[in-house]
């Protein structure tokens, strides 16, 4: 039978070894990295990640602007693939607005699938007049926020976990280096009398 101690690493006893004690504060070491590092980690770069992603999207709102269009052409006979995963933007055609005191225009723009010809729309454009997707809205970047977070997290406790592994496998080697010193001292005391 099996009795497993807790703690007898930390306990003062002869059959302690130095490495055992320094594998002992290393898992303490491990336990606090992985319940307040790594978690502390995703949280900064959670934070950064946020504030990147609300400065490109400011800059996003300032080079685009919404219009109002009608759709003057038809949809493709076959809906190309989304790219990106935007299914509300499916496809691109010409639309049609009024600009007070400059007429009409015309461009190509992406239009939400299931548009048909004569619907009104929302479409963003840049500065060059071409069709672009909308800015990220508050949703997006919060949703760019929490996944680099948890991919910061997640890398840390990684790192924090091949760290603790490597750790212990020279410790290991360290342990049993020890014995086979301690072995070649005790050793000859115990098979002398059997040969």
């Amino acid at each position: 039978m099996r009795t497993r101690v807790r703690g007898w690493r930390w306990r003062q006893n002869p059959l302690r070894r130095k490495s055992d004690m320094v594998e002992a504060w290393i898992a303490l070491t491990v336990a606090a990295l992985l319940c307040v590092g790594a978690p502390l980690v995703g949280a900064v770069t959670g934070l950064w990640a946020h504030e990147q992603a609300q400065s490109v999207a400011a800059a996003e709102r300032a080079q685009r602007h919404m219009v109002r269009a009608v759709v003057v052409g038809g949809a493709p006979e076959q809906l190309p693939s989304v790219e990106g995963g935007d299914r509300a933007h499916a496809y691109q055609t010409n639309v049609r607005w009024t600009v007070p005191g400059k007429g009409t225009k015309t461009a190509l723009a992406r239009v939400p699938a299931g548009t048909r010809t004569g619907d009104v729309v929302d479409v963003w454009f840049d500065r060059q007049g071409h069709g672009v997707a909308p800015p990220p809205d508050a949703i997006a970047v919060w949703q760019h926020t929490v996944t680099v977070g948890l991919c910061g997290t997640a890398g840390a406790a990684a790192v924090v976990l091949v760290g603790h592994g490597v750790v212990r496998r020279v410790a290991l080697r360290h342990r049993l280096a020890e014995w086979e010193q301690e072995w070649a001292r005790t050793g000859p005391d115990w098979t002398r009398g059997r040969a």
